[in-house]
């Protein structure tokens, strides 16, 4: 009996474009054009306002030298004519960001919590606190502009109907032009943190509300030790992106109060527009944008670490 074994065994060509039998053209091909955007206008820009940051630069045109970190030390000698209107800028934003926030973390939560009910219109009920946040914030300033107004604005009006004082300055004067602009942007924007706020409480189990009933809570019961626990991850992802848009604030201002009165609501962003595009500071606009960055940043991580220490100890 003879038996034949082959001489040598013909092994399947490897396709071309593959390491280790895994295509690998295809995906960076797919990837690429992603990768060079985001590298360009996104990295591309943050290397470039940084170096804008360190250059000595009064115009548009090319930089007039090395400034080093003169910029900076600028924004914090309190000698330097930037000093007071940076810092008074940084102050209206605090002001504006603490006053809104809390209202854009507990009116959209409210707001949730009667729209996750089921009765009749809910739908037309959540399009109607949603619909605001698609206007631009242009239309919303032109348009509480005008309804603003001391001398002609409807609001006035209406109070003046109804026996209150009908000539408050609602955009020139301390402290109702903080209440318009706070007001204004918690009706522009509630619907937004409130629509993430109903998607996380659809994701709360129904059997943990069966549980807490059995075990005797009532409505609040229910809130403090379900909704809340459950709603951890959500409530810090809509306080975060709430500071960092609330001390972003610029449109409002600008198209509102115009800074008004005595510059008062100027916030950080609009001073650094102010500066940068009407003063053509470039180097120095960079550099105060880079030090609210650097704020916002460690806010950030303070309000994370807050949130993840209040897990901790939940748990």
């Amino acid at each position: 009996m003879s038996s034949t074994v082959p001489s040598a065994v013909k092994r399947p060509r490897r396709p071309k474009g593959r390491i280790g039998g895994h295509g690998w053209v295809a995906p960076v091909l797919l990837i690429l054009p992603t990768v060079i955007v985001i590298g360009v206008f996104v990295y591309g820009l943050i290397g470039s306002n940084i170096n804008t940051s360190l250059q000595d630069r009064h115009n548009i045109g090319p930089s007039q030298g090395f400034a080093g970190l003169d910029n900076y030390r600028d924004l914090f000698d309190p000698g330097s004519v930037s000093f007071g209107p940076f810092w008074d800028s940084m102050q209206a934003t605090g002001i504006f960001t603490v006053l809104s926030v809390p209202l854009l973390i507990v009116v959209p939560l409210a707001v949730a919590l009667v729209m996750n009910q089921t009765f009749r219109g809910r739908n037309l009920l959540r399009a109607v606190y949603f619909a605001p946040y698609v206007l631009g914030v242009a239309v919303v300033g032109v348009m509480w502009r005008f309804l603003l107004d001391r001398n002609i604005g409807a609001v006035n009006s209406y109070l003046d109907a109804v026996g209150l004082p009908g000539d408050t300055a609602w955009l020139s004067s301390l402290p109702p032009a903080w209440v318009a602009l706070v007001g204004v942007t918690v009706w522009w924007t509630l619907g937004f943190n409130a629509v993430i706020y109903i998607a996380g409480l659809q994701e709360i189990p129904r059997d943990l509300y069966d549980a807490a009933r059995v075990d005797g809570a009532g409505w609040w019961g229910s809130f403090v030790h379900v909704t809340l626990p459950g709603l951890r991850p959500v409530t810090m992802f809509v306080t975060l992106i709430t500071i960092i848009a609330s001390a972003n604030m610029f449109g409002q201002s600008f198209i509102m109060t115009n800074g008004a009165p005595a510059k008062e609501t100027r916030t950080a962003i609009y001073y650094i527009a102010e500066t940068g595009l009407q003063s053509f500071q470039m180097g120095q606009a960079a550099a105060a944008s880079w030090v609210l960055t650097l704020a916002l940043m460690l806010l950030s991580v303070v309000v994370f670490g807050v949130f993840r220490a209040r897990g901790q100890v939940a748990s």
